[in-house]
């Protein structure tokens, strides 16, 4: 089982608890708008990382940012597997045919 599978189910078993034990549970309670702000939030420090920061920070940033995405997409009953199968489906076509694509 690879690490995003694992964690998929540690975040789909912690949505749940008592949001005292688990940051997990405290976004959940929270609401999906506090958790699409926290999102935002760790993709603009690991834009700023990469701009400014050492690789330390950016491979920090980005498993906080992959962390807040995951747990948006639980929030939505989005299995990761339907994202990584959209990256399937795109694989091989050009970035500007794919995104020309999107327009019709």
């Amino acid at each position: 089982m690879d690490t995003l599978t694992r964690l998929e189910r540690t975040i789909a078993s912690r949505r749940m608890a008592d949001p005292s034990s688990s940051y997990v549970a405290q976004l959940t309670a929270r609401g999906r708008p506090v958790m699409a702000r926290k999102l935002g939030e760790e993709a603009v420090e690991t834009t700023v990382a990469a701009l400014v920061g050492d690789d330390t920070e950016v491979i920090g940033e980005s498993a906080d940012l992959l962390f807040h995405l995951m747990v948006l997409l639980a929030d939505r009953d989005i299995a990761f597997a339907d994202v990584l199968a959209e990256l399937d489906r795109r694989e091989g076509l050009s970035g500007l045919e794919e995104k020309a694509s999107r327009s019709n």
